[in-house]
């Protein structure tokens, strides 16, 4: 598993610790992942779609750069 480490900012920290105190989550790791699933979830095919024109825009490139 791969470990990343993120900086938020002091009011979202302490939102994180109340979900967490709360008992919503049992951890910030728990939250980080959830969050970072959901938001690959809604923006997947955007994200998909972003990747293809950027490929798309190079290989143009490219292809002006040959002829």
């Amino acid at each position: 598993m791969k470990r990343l480490e993120i900086e938020v900012s002091d009011p979202l920290a302490e939102k994180l610790k109340g979900l967490v105190d709360a008992g919503w989550f049992a951890s910030e790791d728990e939250i980080g992942r959830l969050a970072l699933a959901e938001f690959l979830s809604r923006h997947r095919f955007e994200l998909q779609e972003q990747f293809q024109r950027d490929d798309i825009s190079w290989a143009l490139r490219q292809k002006g750069a040959v002829d």
